[in-house]
Formats: C-alpha cells, sequence, structure tokens
C-alpha cells in the first residue's frame, strides 16, 4: 500500500522522511524533560498498569494456596453475591452520600478562599497566611485523628468547656448523628490550603489590565469578582468538579478508617473500609476485588459522561 501510495503521490516518502526527521529533532531537543518523566512512567507501569493482572481474581474462586493462575474461574458469581448483600448497599449509599456531602461543602470551600487572599494587598500578612493553612495537608490522618480525639472525647477540651458552663457532656465521637459533619470539617480543615494552590495559580495569570478597566468603568471589588475573577476560573473548576465526579466511589479509606467506630457504622461506613474489612480481615479476597472493579467502572463511567456534559455545556473539559 506503501508503494502504492508512493506512486500516486511522489512527494509523500519525502513529507514522511521530514515528519520523522522533525520527530526526532523534538525528542532529541526536549530530552531532559523525557528524562524527567521517565521515572514517573516506570512507576505508574510498575505499580499501575501490571497488577491489573490480579483484577481477574474478581472471576476467579481466588486460594493464595493456588494463586491466580491455579484459582478456578466461577465467572460473575461474585458480583452476584455483592448484589445481594444488603450491607453493600448500605455502605453504597453512604459513600455517595459523604462524597456529595464534600462535594457541596468542600469543593467550593478552596475557591472561596482562594479569592479572598487574592484580595489581601498586605504581601506578608497574605504569604503568612498561606503557609498557615497548607500545613494541615501535611500532616497524616492518624495524627490528625489522635488531635480530634483528644479535642472531642468526653474528657476532652470542647467537654471541659460545657462542663465548665453548666451542660453536660456530649460523646461526639460515638454519635452517629455528628460522624459526617465531623469528615466533613476536618477534610475541609486538612485539605483547603493545599486546594487553593491551583486557583491561585488561576488568579495569578488573570491581566491586571482587566481590573484597572473595570475599576475606571466603576466597577466595586465585589463585581469585579463576578465579571472578572469567577469567569477566569471557571475553566479550572471545570476541571477539577469533572475529576471529583470521577472519584465519586472512593470513600477516603485514611480519614474515615482513623475516625470511625463500630458506633457509628450505619452513616460512616464507606465501601473502601467495607472491602478493608471483608478482603483483609475475613480473606473473600476475590469479593473485594469485585468490588474494587465495579466501582472503578462506575467511577469512570461518571468521568465520561460529566466530561460530556461539561463539554456539551461550557465548552471545557479534561480531553
Amino acid at each position: 500500500m506503501d508503494a502504492s501510495v508512493a506512486k500516486a503521490n511522489p512527494d509523500a516518502g519525502k513529507i514522511k522522511s521530514a515528519a520523522r526527521s522533525e520527530l526526532r529533532k523534538r525528542i532529541m531537543g526536549y530530552r531532559m524533560l523525557y528524562v524527567m518523566l521517565l521515572p514517573a512512567i516506570v512507576f505508574l507501569i510498575i505499580f499501575s498498569y501490571i497488577p491489573m493482572y490480579g483484577a481477574s481474581i474478581a472471576f476467579k474462586d481466588f486460594w493464595i494456596t493456588k494463586g491466580i493462575l491455579g484459582s478456578p474461574w466461577v465467572g460473575l458469581e461474585h458480583f452476584e453475591k455483592i448484589f445481594r448483600t444488603e450491607k453493600f448497599w448500605q455502605v453504597f449509599r453512604n459513600t455517595i452520600e459523604i462524597n456529595l456531602l464534600r462535594l457541596v461543602f468542600g469543593f467550593p470551600a478552596p475557591i472561596i478562599l482562594a479569592i479572598l487572599l487574592n484580595e489581601v494587598r498586605h504581601k506578608f500578612f497574605k504569604r503568612s497566611i498561606q503557609t498557615i493553612i497548607y500545613l494541615p495537608h501535611f500532616i497524616s490522618w492518624v495524627t490528625i485523628a489522635g488531635i480530634i480525639f483528644s479535642i472531642l472525647s468526653t474528657e476532652g477540651l470542647v467537654n471541659n468547656i460545657i462542663v465548665a458552663f453548666g451542660g453536660t457532656p456530649i460523646n461526639f465521637l460515638t454519635n452517629d448523628g455528628m460522624f459526617r459533619p465531623l469528615l466533613i470539617i476536618s477534610g475541609i480543615w486538612k485539605e483547603i490550603g493545599w486546594g487553593t494552590i491551583i486557583y491561585m495559580a488561576a488568579l495569578a495569570g488573570i491581566n491586571p489590565d482587566l481590573y484597572e478597566a473595570a475599576t475606571v468603568d466603576g466597577a466595586n471589588r465585589f463585581k469585579q469578582v463576578i465579571y472578572i475573577t469567577l469567569p477566569s476560573l471557571l475553566p479550572i473548576i471545570s476541571i477539577l468538579l469533572i475529576l471529583n465526579f470521577g472519584s465519586m466511589m472512593n470513600g477516603g479509606f485514611d480519614q474515615v478508617f482513623n475516625l470511625y467506630n463500630t458506633m457509628v457504622y450505619e452513616s460512616g461506613d464507606v465501601i473502601d473500609t467495607y472491602v478493608y474489612r471483608i478482603g483483609l480481615t475475613q480473606g473473600e479476597y476475590s469479593v473485594a476485588t469485585a468490588i474494587g472493579l465495579l466501582l472503578n467502572v462506575i467511577n469512570f463511567t461518571l468521568l465520561v459522561l460529566v466530561n460530556y456534559t461539561s463539554k456539551k455545556l461550557s465548552g471545557q473539559g479534561i480531553y
């Protein structure tokens, strides 16, 4: 076929040769960047792509002694078992509800904070605030859970203040109705500063002439935020919102596992912690893998659908 194309178009061979030469030049020109990218690619292959073969145990009756290859195929038996389990539907519902709460309250928080910081004109004060709010991101959930337990326990700081004012101690940590607000508030506190980094970078790229022109036209600070700042942030907001929907089935294992207890299972037990219990503590590896595979398919479907909808409505998407 290449020969026939070459005969029909004598310059086709020269064009291909020039394209290959241009590609080689580009690769050599950016060779150091490719070298820097190589460790990340190797890491991705080893820890993300090679382990995909292990997902096959979702369709097998997996035994450690037999290994993945030696375990017999059972088809969709484990998926049928999942759908018949009432506990799965409970944690499925909890995961969706908790993530929707995170989306409603947690997603706008760094946007609002970034806009507020952008309005601060005192550079030293602004940088100090940024540094302080970034710090919780680098603290592990194990440490944060210990701090929360110390503050909210029956003998903690909050209850000591309540008792000092004549009130009755409240057991926050075993109160099923308070667990979700605790998750949302602690999650916002830990990640709000880190989440502002992207938005602050986007705000730094806004042309200052736009604000000067708006000031000349009589727009106050609030109107400048509404008509200049927010529209400039919409592209990055759309992309991050799409990515958030792509992880809707992830319950945030580290946070929930370190904060929950048997008293709050009804409202706080999520799919991640459920999979941990049935997989590692009960040895049902095939069922746990089947749940993980199912949730990844749901996440991927949500990502594609939300991205498609976003591109249709606003023209913004991740691909």
